[in-house]
């Protein structure tokens, strides 16, 4: 091969090796330069977005503070006023004080000047009582009990002369008016009344019934009882069980509940809750209906539901064997006509009656009398005040400030004591009776006592030389007030004082 030949090759590889050297540099610098103008134009783009950020962060700063000095300045305004009102209340205070003080000193002046006056009258009539004393010869106890002496002598006959004639005169006219009243009240409302007893028998199917109830050591029958409420009582009595307990609404749901589970047979713990849990929905419900019933058979509107609800209780609720419920719609009833007699009002004379013993439906839980307990929750949902005195003063526990008042307490009289209406058993009638004459036996001057008419009225024969006319009608109504103080009883009782005077002479 030529040695030329070879050289020119060389040098043409040594010229394309630098050729594709400066070709690849140029390519990297022209790149380089491509990024570096690109991450000015970044930077600058940044730099300007940077330079708007802080000129709006400062435009809201400015805002801030602007509002923030004005409200500081509106605070201080009112501050200032404030403090301008106080001081003017401060000293206005300061004014009423000093004319205190000074009015405080002209009182104690006055006074110190009527003690003063009255230690000069005291003097004054200390002397002249000793002069009366000389003059007369009696001291004033003396003399006072000889003028009482006199007028109670005066007085006395009088008095009885005067019972006398009102008495007579009130018996002629107001016991026409009285019996016309009564009899057309009680002819217009003829209701009946199912008598209720106070405790709860379940009938059994069979003996081995009581077995199952009972349950092995028992736990049926604690369950039962724990979960109503009650007692139940297993004895002898055949296919039979007892439920005793003060509330008549708990005694009523153990009832439908035992009978239900006496009927499923299937008795234990679990099926015993949710059975009891399922009679309690059902007897609330018997009992919200059962007073908006009764409400409705009253003819009384405008009462607040949880009223009807608690009059509802009273269905289950009796007294001396007559339903409270159906007592409430009878005295609703008298009283409604009683006052459209007289001229009363009807609605608030209606309410009255038909509420007069709501508090008998929760007197079993809390403490107090059912009257008391009754007003006291029926004011407590906007019950009329009228008609809330009337259920508060039906046994005189407080006055009697309305004539609805007066002609509730009698509807509930004529209601209970109408014939048939009540009863009671045979030992609280014998401890009522026997009651009766040994109270009125400790009052002095009385010789016998009697209850006659089953206990509706007790007759008392006094001494006559122990008591006169006038104290036998004092006597009379002693008795009869201290009757309704401590003695309770189906209806009124009436209290007759006889006084026979006799003189005896022998011929000879």
């Amino acid at each position: 091969m030529n040695p030329i030949t070879i050289f020119i090759e060389i040098l043409a590889l040594v010229v394309g090796v630098a050729a594709g050297y400066f070709f690849h540099r140029y390519q990297v610098d022209r790149a380089t330069k491509a990024k570096q103008d690109k991450a000015d134009d970044i930077l600058k783009a940044a730099n300007t977005q940077a330079r708007m950020i802080e000129s709006s962060a400062r435009e809201n700063a400015t805002r801030i503070i602007q509002a923030a000095e004005s409200e500081i300045k509106e605070r201080r305004i009112e501050l200032n006023r404030e403090t301008e009102r106080l001081d003017k209340r401060r000293a206005e205070l300061d004014s009423r004080f000093d004319k205190m003080e000074q009015r405080e000193q002209n009182l104690n002046r006055r006074q110190s000047q009527i003690d003063r006056r009255g230690n000069e009258i005291d003097k004054l009539h200390e002397e002249q009582m000793k002069r009366l004393e000389q003059i007369a010869q009696m001291t004033p106890d003396d003399a006072r009990k000889d003028l009482f002496a006199a007028v109670e002598k005066e007085a006395r006959g009088d008095m009885a002369r005067i019972i006398r004639q009102i008495e007579a005169e009130a018996r002629e006219e107001g016991e026409k008016r009285a019996r016309k009243l009564i009899a057309d009240a009680i002819q217009r409302v003829a209701s009946e009344h199912v008598a209720e007893v106070t405790r709860a028998v379940v009938t059994l199917p069979s003996e081995e019934m009581k077995g199952r109830i009972v349950g092995r050591n028992g736990r049926n029958i604690k369950a039962f009882e724990q979960a109503a409420g009650v007692d139940v009582i297993v004895d002898d009595t055949p296919d039979s069980v007892t439920i005793s307990c003060f509330d008549s609404v708990r005694r009523e749901i153990a009832r439908r509940a035992l009978s239900k589970l006496v009927l499923d047979g299937r008795i234990h713990p679990a099926h015993i809750e949710k059975v009891i849990d399922d009679e309690t929905k059902a007897v609330e419900k018997i009992i919200n209906e059962a007073g908006e019933q009764a409400a409705y058979e009253a003819n009384v509107t405008g009462l607040h539901p949880e009223v009807l609800r608690m009059m509802g209780r009273l269905k289950f609720r009796t007294s001396y064997g007559q339903n409270q419920l159906a007592h409430a719609v009878e005295v609703s009833k008298l009283a409604g006509i009683l006052a459209a007699e007289i001229g009363a009002n009807v609605e608030l004379a209606k309410q009255g009656g038909f509420l007069h013993d709501i508090g008998k439906a929760m007197d079993h839980n809390q403490e107090g009398t059912h009257a008391g307990l009754g007003a006291e929750f029926c004011k407590r949902y906007g019950v009329n005040p009228i008609v809330v005195n009337a259920i508060a003063a039906h046994h005189h526990e407080v006055d009697q400030e309305t004539v609805e008042a007066v002609i509730a307490e009698s509807a509930d009289a004529i209601s209970g004591a109408r014939p048939g209406a009540r009863r009671e058993d045979l030992e609280a009638y014998i401890k009522r009776i026997r009651s009766l004459e040994e109270m009125s036996m400790s009052f002095d001057g009385v010789q016998q006592a009697f209850a006659i008419q089953a206990g509706r009225e007790v007759r008392i024969i006094v001494k006559p030389e122990a008591l006169d006319d006038l104290g036998s009608a004092r006597l009379a109504r002693d008795i009869a007030k201290k009757i309704e103080e401590t003695m309770q009883y189906p209806g009124q009782i009436r209290v007759t004082v006889i006084r026979e005077t006799r003189s005896t002479e022998y011929a000879k």
